[in-house]
């Protein structure tokens, strides 16, 4: 897909001519409410498609569709969405990954109706990557297992105004993959000093970790608390100091205990850490945990 070349050939089309013209072009698409994103079919992305029949079908029955494409493998395209808010941006942050080398190379650069703006990346081709927010940052990232909406779509911004999605500009040196990973790790710090199994500040890094996993928002709290649970495996502290430990601090976060008893688990399993005693993972002590003990098969991801 070659985001630039497609939305500059649309900008201006009725949306039932421009979702044909980006089908025509290989790019399956999908129908989404008139005005809105989420999609209009029972399957959402998953139902995408670049068949014209299809596609014609879709755009006779709503005409006034948003178009969605799904991100990753399907489209070729992976797209970092900078939000703008009244008080918050993620351009900053951009800016700063920019300058770092971690999101140049775009193929194209489009402004959504918010002001906000959405960077396309092409796919690098058997290494999918999981689509994924760090709210702080104001950033998501549109992988595998995601989809945007794309121009000439168009969003109400004030009451009886419509804010359309249009090509700010295509690439501005050679298009390259992003390393999303690296990205959210970048826009993701971890605690200036983390947790050490020895020395006078053991206490003090403790609580480090507890006022940073319940400052964690959501889309970073699962992977935030999995680390900080890692880092306390690796000391050798048992399973259940680190449920007393991180546990209040995650649900503080928002996170449903059976949730964070998972994951404290499962960083464990990760790191290797077992319980001085049985050789296994500890029970759970408290009735919210005791109740997520039976899933003791599952392993996040």
């Amino acid at each position: 897909m070659d985001p630039a070349r497609l939305f500059a050939a649309v900008a201006g089309m009725p949306l039932p001519d421009a979702a044909a013209r980006i089908a025509t072009g290989g790019v399956p698409v999908f129908p989404c409410v008139p005005g809105g994103k989420r999609p209009l079919v029972e399957h959402g992305f998953h139902e995408a498609t670049a068949a014209a029949r299809q596609v014609a079908s879709w755009w006779r029955r709503w005409p006034a569709a948003n178009i969605g494409v799904p991100t990753g493998a399907a489209s070729g395209v992976e797209v970092v969405d900078v939000d703008r808010r009244t008080t918050s941006s993620g351009f900053a942050a951009f800016d700063r990954a920019q300058k770092a080398g971690l999101a140049g190379g775009w193929s194209a650069l489009v402004r959504t109706p918010s002001g906000g703006m959405h960077a396309y990346y092409p796919d690098e081709p058997g290494r999918p990557q999981r689509s994924w927010q760090v709210a702080r940052a104001h950033l998501d990232f549109r992988g595998t297992g995601g989809y945007v909406i794309v121009p000439p779509s168009t969003i109400p911004v004030a009451e009886h105004l419509l804010g359309t999605y249009e090509l700010i500009s295509g690439p501005q040196s050679t298009p390259g993959p992003i390393d999303a990973l690296a990205l959210r790790d970048f826009l993701t710090p971890r605690p200036e000093h983390p947790f050490r199994p020895d020395g006078g500040s053991r206490a003090q890094d403790a609580r480090r970790l507890t006022v940073w996993v319940a400052a964690l928002r959501e889309g970073e709290r699962n992977r935030g608390l999995f680390w900080a649970a890692c880092r306390l495996a690796e000391t050798g502290a048992p399973l259940v100091s680190a449920l007393d430990m991180l546990g209040p601090a995650a649900e503080h976060a928002g996170l449903p205990p059976s949730e964070v008893f998972t994951t404290i688990r499962s960083a464990y399993r990760t790191v290797g850490a077992t319980s001085p005693r049985t050789g296994i993972a500890v029970a759970p002590r408290n009735d919210a945990q005791r109740r997520a003990a039976p899933v003791r098969g599952g392993v996040l991801s």
